[in-house]
């Protein structure tokens, strides 16, 4: 019986986020404005992909940062001239719906563009919750291993993009490449992965122009 109301309980909590991640999402439409939620572990460089890619983007980017506590990575990239807003979920592993809703409303999209979401370093709870995201860009490492995709495989199931980061350091690694594209393939055939190096640059502007010419469909209502 506890189990029951358990299940049903969590099934109205993702319910009604979906359905107020759904508003979010006809209300960026609307605005011309492409989401895309920025998912990986801890220490995959969620941040530094950011400041690589916005060298490439022809479109405005806007950034909300989720962290459990601290701005440092707000204010680093406001520094850097990135418009950039910061949410402190202060113990919960994900963002939400509703809080994505409340910050988009402080935010004011004066022209199209693209809006990265850096969700909390996690690779479970994120995966479970809409945002109101167009796209899911997930992001692993070679640091990490091979096997990230057999042992959380909701994320990359869901993804719609996958960065390989860290890739300047294979030749030190014992990365295996073609087992860890084996485990994606069994998950997700059509989501293209990028090698990227947070470090060299390397595979950004593919990334960018990737996110570029989805934010264009948007925008022509596609």
């Amino acid at each position: 019986m506890h189990d029951i109301r358990k299940i049903n309980v969590m099934e109205g909590i993702l319910d009604e986020n979906d359905h107020i991640a759904e508003h979010i999402n006809e209300h960026m439409t609307a605005h011309g404005v492409l989401v895309v939620n920025e998912m990986g572990a801890p220490g995959v460089g969620k941040t530094t992909t950011l400041r690589n890619l916005v060298k490439h983007l022809e479109l405005k980017p806007y950034v909300i940062e989720g962290d459990i506590e601290s701005d440092i990575d707000t204010k680093n990239l406001n520094e850097l001239g990135i418009e950039t807003h910061q949410i402190n979920t202060h113990g919960e592993c994900h963002l939400d719906a509703p809080m994505i809703e409340h910050m988009t409303g402080h935010i004011e999209f004066k022209e199209p563009g693209i809006l990265f979401i850096e969700n909390i370093g996690n690779l479970v709870c994120p995966a479970e919750f809409s945002i109101g995201e167009h796209v899911m860009m997930l992001i692993s490492t070679v640091t990490e291993g091979s096997d990230k995709p057999y042992k959380y495989p909701l994320a990359f199931e869901k993804a719609d993009i996958i960065l390989i980061n860290k890739v300047d350091l294979i030749p030190y690694l014992d990365f295996d490449e073609e087992f860890f594209m084996k485990g994606v393939r069994a998950l997700n055939k059509d989501a293209p992965v990028i090698k990227v190096s947070g470090k060299t640059g390397e595979g950004f502007e593919e990334v960018a122009k990737w996110l570029t010419d989805r934010a264009k469909k948007l925008s022509c209502g596609e």
